[in-house]
């Protein structure tokens, strides 16, 4: 016997190329949950705004732009989240992965405090170094996860 029991899920894109070639998307919605999938601090053509100087390498040579990154991150988080009614407030998990742990907890608390209008931002939050992200010139990715009341 075969069961088919199909959940409703609202999806939300960019349009930029990386979504049809990695095949995913950018933010979906299943009940009162939002999942925004891993973010960077892109325009909306898919332009890396503050891109790393990369050496000889092709790997960051500098991490002064992390600010920059993050910022940009946030306000791409925040346009997402308006698709689906949301906001900065109703987010209640985020996890940072960078390549500078820290350069990204200097700049991301200064950041994150302003975005979210708070000296103690209300979600949990994860701040995570890894070796790589997805170009070379990207220095940070946040992920996101929010409830709807």
């Amino acid at each position: 016997m075969s069961v088919t029991n199909k959940i409703q899920k609202k999806v939300v894109n960019w349009g930029v190329a990386w979504e049809g070639a990695y095949g995913y998307v950018q933010g979906l919605q299943v009940k009162d949950t939002i999942h925004i999938s891993g973010q960077l601090s892109h325009d909306r053509s898919g332009a890396l705004v503050a891109p790393a100087a990369l050496d000889a390498a092709g790997k960051p040579a500098d991490y002064s732009r992390m600010e920059e990154q993050v910022r940009q991150t946030y306000r791409n988080a925040a346009e997402l989240l308006a698709a689906f009614g949301a906001t900065l407030d109703h987010v209640v998990e985020e996890t940072l992965y960078v390549l500078d742990v820290d350069a990204a907890f200097a700049a991301a608390g200064k950041v994150r405090k302003e975005v979210y209008g708070s000296e103690q931002p209300q979600c949990a939050s994860n701040l995570i170094g890894v070796s790589r992200l997805a170009f070379p010139a990207q220095l940070v990715e946040i992920t996101f996860r929010a409830a709807l009341p």
